[in-house]
């Protein structure tokens, strides 16, 4: 893996001040003297957005003072501004691509991979469902996939009740619908139409402890909070891992990596070559406070060394991807394992380094 010089931090906030919007979030940092401003430019997935969002949030109170720009332009197109060199960070629901790698190099742009959390789905039905308590991802898929004639819970299986199956699951423009689709279906946005859509968690607890017959599915960290009211079905991985054991749903399982495919990790690409004093304090202060601002917003904290290996992987500048230049499937990775083996060496062959 290849190493660059650190570039350390100069000066300090001089004064406070915040501005918000829906899309874009802003933080205003002085520079030394206060004659100069000194920004952080983000932009990519719509998933990492609200980690992200609130530990600018949390930053901007924090150093009084800075800039950080965040947009949401899905993790593909935001990797095509930053391999343009548009942005210092980009925001990732997955890995850097093969033909992303290639850009990079094609453009002279290195990056550093830092993984922030993971992401965890809870597929839920109502709580006097007594018949279901494991789906395997080909059932889930069998249901959910498009101009699937499965409307019944008996044609999942017969030994399943006679009884119509009414489906519930977050709107077209969720990152949580991009991420189900893709782990269960096999492609980003592929799935049946005729379900009870809505951005709103709460309105699918509703309608989830409203219909004894319901299935649907939002984000972990919401279902938990909700546990009382719902039931949560254990996954089995079915044919991606040999007929795996059923797993239950829960911090311990997405972080271990059991709980597949429907846990995942969360990351934030930076380019070395646009690391100011700003973008050095704001990434520092991201891995130092994510781990508590992952549950608030949804998601799962990866464990304290992992934040500490990410940390001297953002002080070390060390670029590149750990995946490889073929990339992988992420769901169930974890990513300190992976981490570690690249701070020690011992990372596959085929892990590769920004050019």
């Amino acid at each position: 893996m290849r190493r660059l010089p650190s570039f350390l931090p100069q000066c300090s906030p001089a004064f406070p001040s915040a501005l918000a919007g829906l899309v874009v979030l802003a933080v205003v940092l002085v520079g030394c003297g206060g004659s100069s401003v000194d920004s952080v430019s983000i932009d990519g997935s719509s998933t990492v957005f609200p980690l992200t969002e609130a530990v600018a949030e949390e930053f901007m109170e924090d150093s009084q003072g800075a800039r950080v720009n965040v947009g949401v332009s899905g993790t593909g197109g935001g990797f095509s501004k930053f391999l343009r060199g548009e942005t210092a960070i980009n925001d990732a629901s997955r890995p850097i691509a093969p033909n992303e790698i290639e850009k990079a190099e094609a453009n002279g742009i290195e990056f550093i991979e830092i993984p922030v959390a993971y992401d965890g789905l809870a597929v839920v039905v109502h709580p006097e469902n007594d018949w279901a308590s494991c789906l395997t991802a080909g059932e889930l898929r069998e249901i959910w996939k498009p101009d699937s004639s499965i409307d019944r819970w008996g044609q999942i299986r017969d030994s399943y009740p006679d009884r119509p199956i009414k489906l519930y699951g977050p709107g077209t423009a969720s990152g949580t619908y991009d991420y189900f689709t893709e782990a269960i279906v096999g492609e980003a946005e592929a799935s049946r139409s005729d379900f009870t859509a809505s951005e709103d968690d709460n309105v699918l607890v509703q309608g989830i402890t409203g219909t004894e017959t319901a299935l649907g599915y939002f984000g972990l960290a919401y279902y938990e909070n909700n546990a009382d009211k719902l039931k949560a079905l254990s996954i089995d991985p079915d044919e991606r891992d040999g007929g795996a054991p059923c797993v239950t749903p829960g911090a311990e399982t997405v972080k271990n990596g059991r709980y597949r495919p429907l846990s995942r990790p969360l990351f934030i690409y930076v380019n070395p070559a646009k690391i100011t004093p700003t973008v050095e304090k704001f990434v520092t202060f991201y891995l130092q406070n994510a781990d508590e601002l992952a549950s608030d917003v949804g998601y799962v904290a990866m464990p304290d060394d992992a934040y500490e290996l990410a940390l001297q992987r953002f002080q070390d500048r060390t670029s590149g991807t750990v995946f490889g230049a073929e990339g992988v499937d992420a769901t169930g990775t974890q990513v300190e394992e992976m981490l570690r083996e690249a701070a020690e060496g011992t990372a596959p062959s085929d892990t590769v380094a920004a050019e």
